[in-house]
């Protein structure tokens, strides 16, 4: 998990140059604390019976999501697959009022992505440098 981790983001960690929020820089004991967290959950995606991804949540309350991080193999990006793990995702916690993320605001395919999923910008947003600045979404269910 943590090599997948590391391949999906390292091309946007390249780009950005994020290197204190980028989760390509994560140490393996971060990554095993996130899976562990008693208060979320870390879910395989899966394709042709391979792992390629996860996606990683946990909730504030119990009716308040985050996503956070989620990634898929660069050779499997663009096909689908995010907004399919989304969904399964949201329709596993019917209970979800809230669902939030973070992501950058220069990268346009996945501010594409979670727009399209109707996430809305709540208007946070945090300079990372020069090239990065970290934008937050939120979709709300009611």
């Amino acid at each position: 998990m943590f090599d997948i981790q590391v391949k999906a983001f390292m091309p946007m960690l390249d780009r950005y140059k994020d290197f204190e929020t980028n989760p390509a820089n994560e140490t393996i004991e971060r990554v095993i604390t996130r899976i562990n967290n008693p208060e979320g959950g870390f879910y395989k995606i899966l394709a042709e019976n391979k792992l390629i991804g996860a996606i990683c949540i946990f909730w504030k309350e119990e009716v308040r999501f985050w996503i956070s991080p989620m990634f898929i193999l660069p050779s499997y990006q663009g096909k689908g697959i995010a907004q399919k793990a989304i969904t399964e995702i949201e329709e596993t916690f019917p209970q979800a009022i809230t669902w939030e993320l973070a992501t950058i605001l220069e990268d346009e395919r996945n501010c594409y992505l979670y727009e399209k999923m109707g996430y809305k910008k709540t208007g946070v947003s945090k300079k990372l440098n020069d090239s990065a600045t970290l934008i937050f979404y939120k979709k709300v269910f009611k």
